[in-house]
Order: structure tokens, then C-alpha cells, then sequence
């Protein structure tokens, strides 16, 4: 394996860590004359229009989040052929633009998928084999003219199948998406900090893209594991300011991608972003101390195991009783990816049922169809609350047992102004009815899975949290994502906690909005 033990990523994760000491010596600013474009743009090459008004995803969102991973859809399970109004669909309901405002400085847009800071430096890359109404190609998605550019013409998709170390998915798959970060966009706010943020921002993004390829049947899989140079050569991709992420195969086929050469390298002109560029040279560390160098690289680590067991409950149980089918909300999944925000400001005192917490929690940690949770592996993060106000449950911290579908008590009492400290001394998780972090243990991580495990672990909590986001809106209360103290978090949580690192918080409840517009 080439990414070893995982000491560099315990080395970057503990550099980045927010404390309120480090805060407070921190002398950033944000350079707004300076701010980068949301947008990758390619000023030379033609737009190929994609289909719009197209039919809506009427599958109900709560059906459609965690659905089970095998599902195909089809009498003959090995073949799942997407049209381009399929594609259309996935890539709008995952990174497309839904909203738009505007205001004396220019305009907002809001996209399918909660970003951090809302600077969107995740892109989405299509490649396929010949399609309905799509050559073959490789293809920029780009949102701000809902349109795909083509950078090479070809079927190219063995060259992922290669890096994949012949992953069984990507070679059955007639097509399939790649992410990747622009580091700049993000780390124009967050700094160093932002090589975090690629796998929570394609997380939350990602929760959104498995849900809609659930809903078309097309057996979405997420591949962390492949050899990093020629996925990024393959898209024309700059290694000093861009990374791969996540190689994601959509549908099945029963014809395997033809072989093809080493394509050279693409010469694509790009939009600069902003006038100057400030380098972190700790990303790029990052992202090289956990790339993979071939495609047997990428299989051998997919065979690492990581046991992460629950220590046996000491604190009382509380049972957890999701909503049955016949108690979900309808609303279709579309309709809830179109209306969900990040909350702003959520009512204090306004409460969630334990039957919805429940919901949410369930959705949130159903099987995760990757490559990095095979071999009986369920999951590599732990989910710990800090619960203010749900209904039939005291106020306290918990632990979620996963396998006893039960929260257990570790410490009962009234925490508002606690969370609001480990969210950097906000009031949105003091306010909040719940709070749910995603924590892991990194040791056991990086043992097992090197340092590239630390980019699953990361992109775990990131989609578990675009879960939560989803489950949230679907039942018509809010949710929003935040940063945090690291250590304080870890400690707050002890000694059950003892060890581990967190990775995402999401904030759950009822938005102050609704409440002003149920007294009117």
C-alpha cells in the first residue's frame, strides 16, 4: 500500500484543528476584491446544452435516501443504460444551481448541495461510452450554463478501470462521475484548512448524487480507492491546485470498456479565478502523502481491514423507532433538494419528535454502497448528540448505537451553552433542537487504511452529514452544517470519546422562519 501508516494525515489533521486559542492568533482576512469564481470555466470550448424541464424525481425522498445499493431496477440486472435526461437530472440535483438572488453587489447562487462558506469548489466530470443522445467523451459539468464541455472525445472510461485496480463496479459501468476540488475557491476563506472541506463539501454533495442515482436505479457505487495521476491527467487536471476526489460508477453494462493508450496530455485554457492565488502548501501535501501510484495500489488498499467496534453500553438506552413507510412524508426528492437551505437561525425552545430524530439517524447510517466500507465494514464514523429539545427524550449528550437502534445516555442535563461554545461561540447549535457529530477514531483508520483512509473517513462524515440534510428537510424541519472546536468536541464527549477526532457537525431544527410565518 502506498499511503502507509497514516501518520501524515494525523500530522495535517492536527495542524488544522480549530481551538480558541488558534482563532484568536489567526490574523486572516477575507480579500473580497480578491474572491475567487464559484465556477470552473473553459472560455473555448462550445457548451453542449443539457435537457431541461425535464420529468421530476417523484420518489420520495426519505425512500430514495439510504436506498439499498443493489437495486438495478431492471429484469435483466446487467444493464442500466442512462440517457442524457438521466445524467441531466444527477448532475442538477447534485451540483446544479436551484436558486438564485440578487442583491446591490451582484448575484447569489445557491446549489443543489450545501458548500462550505458557500464557494462551491467541487466539479463534477462525466465519462462515458456512447450513450443516448451522448458520444463518448469526457466532460466538465459545468452549473453556471447548466451545460457539459467536452475535453477529449473517446470512450476513456478503462483508464478508470485500470486506476481502479479493475474495481467491479467501474468496469461494469457505462458511465461515471468524477469529483474534484479547485483548492483555491475554498481555501481563499479556510486556508490550509480546506483540504477538510473537499470531502465534506463532495460529501454533502454526494449525498445528493446517490440519492438521485438510487431513484433512477442506476446502483450508484463511490470509489475512493484509485491511482491518483492518471484519473487527474485524464481530466486535464493542474496537480498543484486540483485533486481528485471520488470516482462514482452510475448504471451497469454487460460490454466492457474498450482498452486504450496513454492519451496525452490535454492543453485546456481556463478562466482565472481571481487576480492572485495564495498557496497552502500543506493541501497538496496532504492530498500527495495519500495518493495511490497504480491501480494495484488502489486494490490492495481496498482490501485493508478497519474493525470499529462500540465500547458495551454503561448509560441507560433509549429505543429508536424510525417512521414506518406508511408514516413518511411524500415529498418527492427533487421537491426537497429544490427547498432545502442551511438554516440561518434556528427557534430555541421549538422541539423535534424522537420519531423524526429517529428518521433522521436511521437515514444516516444505512449502507453507504463504496469501496472503502466493503468486507462487512458498516461504517467509519460514530455519531454523538448533544440533544436540546426532542420530544420524549431528555435533554443531555448521547452516543447512537447503531446495531441496538438506540441513543445511550452519557450524561443528562441542559448543554445549550456548551454546544454553543463547540461551534466557535455560535448561536445556531445553541438554538438548535439536536446536534450530531461525526466522530472517528484515526488511529484505527490510519492503521488499518493508511492515509488515504483519512480522505474516507472525511468524505463519510460529509455524506452522512448531506444525509442528515436530506432526512432533515424531508420532514419539513431545517438543518446546517458548522464548524467546530476539534479537541474541546473530543473532550466534551469523554471518556466514552476517548481518542477519537471529529469530522462533521450537523445542527438539526425548527428555522426561525417557520415560526414567523405559522404566527402569521
Amino acid at each position: 500500500m502506498d499511503t502507509k501508516t497514516g501518520e501524515a494525515a494525523r500530522a495535517y489533521h492536527e495542524s488544522t484543528k480549530h481551538s480558541e486559542l488558534s482563532l484568536l492568533r489567526n490574523p486572516h482576512a477575507l480579500d473580497f476584491d480578491n474572491q475567487p469564481t464559484p465556477f470552473k470555466i473553459y472560455p473555448t470550448l462550445e457548451p453542449l446544452p443539457l435537457p431541461r424541464g425535464h420529468p421530476p424525481v417523484e420518489v420520495p425522498a426519505l425512500e430514495a435516501i439510504g436506498r439499498p445499493p443493489d437495486v438495478a431496477g431492471t429484469e435483466d440486472p446487467a444493464e442500466r443504460i442512462p440517457d442524457l435526461a438521466a445524467l441531466s437530472r444527477i448532475l442538477y440535483l447534485s451540483a446544479g444551481i436551484t436558486k438564485r438572488k440578487r442583491h446591490p453587489g451582484g448575484e447569489v447562487y445557491f446549489r443543489a448541495a450545501p458548500n462550505t462558506g458557500a464557494l462551491y469548489h467541487i466539479d463534477l466530470y462525466l465519462i462515458c461510452g456512447d450513450l443516448p443522445e451522448l458520444a463518448a467523451g469526457v466532460y466538465h459539468f459545468g452549473p453556471h450554463d447548466f451545460a457539459l464541455r467536452r475535453l477529449r472525445a473517446g470512450d476513456f472510461r478503462s483508464i478508470l478501470v485500470e486506476a481502479t485496480g479493475e474495481e467491479s463496479a467501474v468496469a461494469r459501468a457505462p458511465a461515471i462521475v468524477v469529483s474534484a476540488s479547485t483548492y483555491w475557491r475554498n481555501a481563499w476563506k479556510y486556508q490550509a484548512r480546506a483540504y477538510r472541506h473537499c470531502f465534506w463539501d463532495a460529501g454533502t454533495l454526494h449525498a445528493n448524487l446517490l440519492a438521485v442515482a438510487a431513484a433512477e436505479r442506476l446502483a450508484p457505487r463511490v470509489v475512493v480507492g484509485f491511482a491518483d495521476a492518471p484519473v487527474e491527467r485524464l481530466l486535464g487536471l493542474d496537480p498543484e491546485t486540483e485533486g481528485a476526489l471520488t470516482v462514482v460508477a452510475l448504471g451497469r453494462t454487460g460490454a466492457l470498456a474498450p482498452k486504450v493508450g496513454e492519451p496525452p496530455e490535454p492543453h485546456l485554457e481556463t478562466t482565472p479565478l481571481s487576480k492572485t492565488e495564495v498557496d497552502y502548501p500543506a493541501i497538496r501535501e496532504m492530498h500527495a502523502a495519500s495518493s495511490l501510484r497504480s491501480g494495484a495500489a488502489a486494490a490492495a488498499w481496498r482490501n485493508g481491514r478497519c474493525e470499529l467496534t462500540s465500547p458495551p453500553a454503561q448509560g441507560p438506552l433509549h429505543p429508536l423507532r424510525p417512521l414506518s413507510e406508511g408514516e413518511i412524508p411524500s415529498d418527492s426528492l427533487e421537491s426537497v433538494i429544490r427547498r432545502r437551505g442551511s438554516t440561518r437561525v434556528f427557534e430555541r425552545g421549538s422541539s423535534i419528535s424522537l420519531e423524526q430524530l429517529a428518521t433522521v439517524l436511521d437515514r444516516a447510517s444505512r449502507e453507504l454502497p463504496s469501496d472503502f466500507l466493503g468486507s462487512g465494514r458498516t461504517s467509519l464514523v460514530d455519531l454523538y448528540l448533544i440533544i436540546h429539545a426532542v420530544d420524549g427524550i431528555p435533554a443531555g449528550n448521547y452516543y447512537y448505537r447503531r446495531e441496538d437502534r438506540a441513543l445511550e445516555l452519557l450524561r443528562e442535563g441542559d448543554f445549550r451553552s456548551a454546544a454553543g461554545r463547540l461551534g466557535l461561540s455560535q448561536e445556531l447549535p445553541a438554538d438548535a433542537a439536536v446536534n450530531v457529530y461525526s466522530l472517528t477514531d484515526l488511529d484505527a483508520v490510519g492503521a488499518a487504511l493508511g492515509n488515504r483512509g483519512y480522505r474516507a473517513a472525511q468524505l463519510e462524515g460529509g455524506i452522512r452529514g448531506g444525509q442528515m440534510y436530506l432526512a432533515a428537510y424531508a420532514q419539513r424541519f431545517g438543518a446546517t452544517g458548522l464548524t467546530f472546536l476539534d479537541d474541546e468536541v473530543t473532550e466534551f464527549f469523554s471518556p466514552h470519546a476517548r481518542g477519537k477526532s471529529v469530522l462533521f457537525l450537523t445542527a438539526l431544527g425548527h428555522s426561525i422562519h417557520r415560526a414567523r410565518r405559522r404566527a402569521r
